[in-house]
């Protein structure tokens, strides 16, 4: 439905400023405080919460290394025995004859830490592993498949 309204310079006819204050503050760029997001300084009071909302406005960015290591989500062998259950019930890890079969990097880890003790025959597939964290395996039975880098 279409709304009529008339417009309000025709309302404001005779008021000499029309609704916008002072004669001389609609002239120019003098009374506006600046281009952009200037004033908002120590003294722009009215102006400073609306920056404090945004995250990105303040404080320091820094610069980012081209060649920076990728950092992979670890997990050690003492949290992947906690989790054996949950993961069998979810049907992340399988059991072909006596050993767990469990794939880290399907699961959302990418490197394997030694702490903790291996309880159980496991074969491991991961990106990357500490030296203990193989030795571990091994002494329980198990096995630990690094998966290699293309």
């Amino acid at each position: 439905m279409v709304v009529r309204r008339r417009k309000k310079n025709v309302r404001m006819r005779g008021t000499r400023t029309q609704g916008w204050g002072g004669r001389r503050k609609r002239r120019g760029g003098g009374h506006r405080g600046g281009r952009g997001n200037a004033g908002s300084g120590k003294r722009a009071d009215a102006k400073k919460p609306s920056y404090w909302m945004d995250p990105d406005y303040m404080g320091k960015k820094g610069f980012v290394k081209k060649n920076k290591p990728l950092q992979l989500p670890a997990i050690s062998i003492k949290t992947i025995e906690r989790h054996l259950t949950q993961w069998k019930n979810e049907q992340k890890i399988k059991e072909e004859q006596s050993y767990l079969v469990i794939d880290l990097s399907k699961i959302g880890y990418g490197k394997l830490l030694g702490t903790g003790k291996a309880t159980r025959k496991m074969k491991i597939t991961v990106a990357t592993s500490a030296p203990k964290a193989v030795e571990k395996v091994q002494a329980a039975g198990g096995e630990v498949v690094l998966l290699k880098k293309d």
